[in-house]
């Protein structure tokens, strides 16, 4: 069974071809009936989204608009397969993503082509950083944000339910909270049995400051301790009840693992590679992206805390340093 309600809420569970499984979405009903992220685009992710509306009474051409948690291929695919007029609400970071033009693709693969150098990966590496892109191909390619959201705002069409911006997993993430109940849209930034990456990605604009995402992701996440959250609908998997204990369960977690990069650098400088090979000696080549994402994040957290220190070579490679 692929779709269950929940009082109001419509859930419809939809495969995609990564690892982390099914992706979740919703519907509910508002002053306009509202899709909460849009899966993969593949063939099998919308029969599966038709054939679980269908058990609601209802089709595709019912859905009014389209809020999304955030840009990743996972939640914004099926926009290809819409209606060309519905309206599709979320950050404005959103947007690069939906278009992909020639000049903003142009600018994500130098950007991480600097930065990979700075990791110290070897040139050799460089045809690696392509299969960073791979994923973009289940993504839409005709999408575009009608209208943008921040913190503070009310969903438009959905009387009630507040955007609170949550950083971390990805630049553009949002969740949407109704107050009333309790119930919280979690999108990937909290996730019943499993930690969300917080992933590297471009700033806003490219001439701003490398975002930082585990740093980000921990204070969206404290973000969470303070509103009076009851259910947690997710992108994947199952409804987390038991929010605050989770989230502190998580970032106790989080520090453990950094403590123990810690560790690994108290007997010489060592390059966010080395660290990462050390890291995940298995996996560091397939999951490069993920890989390198997960070891910056804890050196970005030690460096925010004062644990650790970096210097810069004459290559212009970082080097980590155990303070």
């Amino acid at each position: 069974m692929n779709a269950e309600r929940f009082g109001d809420i419509m859930k419809i569970s939809l495969p995609t071809p990564f690892p982390v499984g099914d992706v979740n979405v919703y519907v509910i009903k508002g002053d306009r009936l509202t899709l909460i992220d849009a899966g993969v685009k593949t063939k099998e992710s919308w029969e599966a989204f038709v054939h679980g509306l269908s058990q609601f009474g209802l089709t595709p051409e019912d859905i009014e608009q389209v809020a999304l948690t955030h840009h990743h291929p996972d939640h914004v695919g099926m926009l290809d397969f819409l209606p060309d007029d519905i309206d599709v609400i979320g950050h404005r970071y959103n947007e690069k993503f939906l278009t992909r033009d020639e000049h903003f693709m142009k600018e994500q693969s130098q950007f991480f082509e600097r930065l990979f150098r700075q990791f110290g990966l070897p040139k050799e590496w460089e045809p690696m950083l392509k299969q960073m892109g791979a994923p973009l191909k289940f993504s839409c390619e005709e999408g575009r944000l009608t209208k943008r959201v921040k913190e503070g705002d009310e969903l438009p069409g959905l009387n009630g339910w507040s955007v609170y911006e949550t950083p971390g997993h990805a630049q553009s993430h949002l969740v949407f909270f109704r107050e009333k109940d309790g119930t919280l849209f979690a999108g990937d930034h909290v996730l019943a049995t499993i930690s969300s990456n917080p992933l590297l990605e471009p700033p806003l604009r490219f001439d701003m400051e490398r975002p930082k995402p585990q740093v980000q992701y921990n204070e969206s996440l404290k973000k969470m301790l303070h509103l009076p959250i009851e259910k947690a609908f997710t992108g994947h998997g199952g409804e987390v009840t038991r929010i605050h204990s989770l989230v502190e369960r998580r970032l106790e977690r989080q520090h453990d693992r950094a403590m123990s990069v810690k560790e690994m650098l108290k007997d010489k400088p060592l390059t966010a590679l080395e660290v990462c090979i050390n890291l995940f000696p298995a996996i560091y080549k397939k999951e490069l992206g993920l890989t390198l994402s997960e070891t910056v994040g804890q050196l970005d957290y030690l460096l925010d805390l004062g644990q650790i220190s970096v210097r810069t070579d004459e290559h212009q490679v970082l080097h980590y340093v155990s303070e």
